[in-house]
């Protein structure tokens, strides 16, 4: 047996035990602020605890989502603002929670880097718990990966998991109909979907990240596209316990067109007027850099819609005004209809 006189210690090889023990310590405060009832424990053990009953369920089903946030970390590392990627890692699991009519308690996150960066992690790790207060939910729990070989410098990936809850039968899609009304809610950019094509279009405009953006020249063009994506569980749950929503579609990848058929029942369709809003600022951009038609636009991006609701027609008003109050530009975007897919009228572009 050796008896170590060569000295050679774990950080040698790349990893600093330190630095993550440190990274810790940072981190507690920001997911102390996220904490709600049925949380159990703080950071810092081999797994984490939530009491469903402490939660207020009597009844409940579980519902899980895993995401991450994609090619868009390549224009947040390069930038260096990598402050809103943890709210856009949130938003990507716990929007997709709240389309299942589930609310969204707790959240873990999984970070890997090449050699851990104790400042941009924590920046990181900080919006995360943003995103989970802003969402109600609580970050429990999560793993940080030092990789050395893994990663070159100054790259690292992102994964999210959440956990959310609803009392049984009160599961999302129920009971949508012909007729029914759709009402889009606003996105605040391009969220985090078809960044491949985003930085293929940026490449082919000649522009670099810190050249003013062309459609708002009080930002660079790198800041204006790591808006973070919206967070839409507060709002969307107000407007499903005031009763009359039958549906929820978050608006990721594949747009409008791939995205709300998957929460209308077989034989349904969605007939959508392209008048009612105007396509915002940057996907005007993006289509006139790649010359791309409406068609591409719409099964790409969000094109300025991020969550739309199937709603009862009598309540549509209603529930417009309730989402108002929350905070939602909303728009009245069609109806449900017979068929399959999305037919569109009108024009975006």
């Amino acid at each position: 047996m050796s008896d170590g006189k060569n000295g050679i210690t774990y950080a040698d090889a790349g990893v600093d035990i330190d630095a993550g023990n440190e990274l810790v310590e940072r981190i507690k405060p920001a997911a102390k602020r996220t904490s709600r009832s049925g949380v159990m424990a703080g950071l810092g053990g081999f797994g984490a605890l939530f009491d469903l009953k402490d939660a207020g369920y009597t009844d409940p089903i579980l519902v899980a989502a895993t995401d991450g946030v994609g090619t868009k970390l390549r224009i947040a590392i390069d930038t260096g603002n990598v402050d809103g990627v943890g709210i856009d890692l949130v938003a990507m699991c716990v929007n997709d929670l709240v389309c299942q009519g589930a609310e969204p308690l707790f959240f873990l996150d999984y970070f890997a880097t090449g050699k851990l960066e104790t400042e941009t992690a924590a920046r990181i790790i900080e919006g995360i718990a943003e995103g989970c207060f802003q969402s109600g939910c609580a970050l429990i729990g999560g793993e940080t990966a030092e990789m050395p070989g893994m990663y070159e410098a100054g790259d690292f990936d992102l994964a999210g998991f959440s956990v959310g809850a609803m009392e049984r039968g009160s599961d999302l899609p129920a009971g949508v109909k012909e007729g029914d009304v759709l009402l889009g809610l606003a996105s605040n950019g391009v969220h985090s979907n078809g960044y491949s094509l985003v930085r293929k279009l940026v490449e082919v405009s000649g522009l670099k990240w810190d050249d003013t953006c062309p459609w708002d020249d009080t930002q660079t063009l790198g800041a204006a596209l790591l808006a973070p994506t919206r967070l839409y569980v507060k709002q969307a749950l107000a407007a499903v316990r005031s009763g009359g929503v039958h549906a929820l579609a978050h608006i990721t990848g594949g747009g409008l067109t791939e995205n709300l058929p998957r929460v209308l029942p077989d034989g349904l369709g969605a007939k959508i007027d392209l008048d009612t809003w105007t396509l915002p600022p940057v996907f005007q951009w993006l289509a006139q850099t790649g010359g791309m038609d409406q068609a591409e636009i719409l099964k790409t991006f969000n094109s300025g819609i991020g969550m739309i609701l199937s709603v009862e027609a009598s309540q549509a008003d209603a529930l417009t005004d309730l989402l108002t109050a929350e905070g939602e530009t909303v728009t009245r975007l069609g109806t449900v209809v017979s068929g399959e897919g999305v037919a569109y009228s009108g024009s975006l572009l």
